[in-house]
């Protein structure tokens, strides 16, 4: 019964509800970013920030009140904790998850955005762990603002398309050099660099790495090199998140 009236006292309810607050708005917070991920089809997505950023302030919320576990009262200064200490932990275990949504397909790279973003959601968990809701909530916006609107910006602007081209050609009736860049010139695509491979066999390929100011120009070089009876193969892989 003591235990229950000790519940019940209003110095130990409005410490309750205070620590709700820090794991609520956490979970708010790391939900937002969490359903912008998960919208546009990422790994880690709304689940994953949720909870990274609610262990992130539940973690914080250790040294915050280290007092109260450790005496069962208030800090009696016997013991402390510096919090600065568990936000590095914090930090350095984020950077394991968020190395496994970072993935290398050929010369694409993959997850840089979704590793950042967990990166910042541990972040803002800490903020919210230790009660500092205005930075906190700050930051949330702004980094919605960055992964929503950022991401219209950088689609709007004028930038370069990169892609890795493999053409493979039967030994001996390969396209000369000249005349494969000349195709690719004729398509809208210049050749930042190239080199050659003679495989066992009969097969001799062609690789480089093509830059075009318009993205659509990779559909019709495809479509284009897929009427070639001289190319036996090839692959066309733009670069880029």
């Amino acid at each position: 019964m003591q235990n229950l009236f000790t519940f019940l006292e209003p110095a130990t309810l409005d410490l309750y509800l205070e620590i709700a607050l820090h794991l609520g708005s956490a979970m708010v917070a790391g939900g937002l970013i969490g359903l912008e991920r998960s919208y546009h089809g990422r790994p880690a997505g709304f689940r994953t920030h949720t909870l990274v950023c609610l262990a992130s302030s539940l973690l914080m919320l250790v040294t915050l009140y280290q007092g109260y576990w450790f005496g069962g009262g208030e800090a009696t200064g016997a013991v402390t904790m510096d919090p600065t200490r568990m936000a590095q932990g914090i930090m350095t275990g984020i950077g394991f998850l968020g190395a496994g949504v970072i993935f290398k397909e050929g010369l694409t790279v993959r997850g840089l955005t979704t590793a950042a973003s967990i990166w910042i959601t541990a972040s803002i968990g800490v903020l919210m762990g230790i009660g500092f809701y205005f930075p906190g909530v700050l930051a949330t916006v702004l980094t919605l603002g960055v992964l929503v609107v950022f991401h219209r910006i950088e689609q709007w602007l004028p930038s370069h398309t990169y892609a890795q081209l493999n053409v493979r050609f039967k030994r001996g009736e390969e396209m000369v050099e000249a005349e494969l860049r000349q195709l690719l010139i004729e398509q809208g695509f210049s050749v930042a660099n190239l080199s050659y491979r003679l495989e066992e066999g009969d097969a001799f390929e062609y690789r480089m790495m093509l830059r075009t100011s318009t993205s659509t120009n990779l559909a019709v070089l495809a479509r284009t090199l897929g009427t070639l009876k001289a190319v036996q193969q090839f692959r066309l892989s733009p670069t880029g998140d």
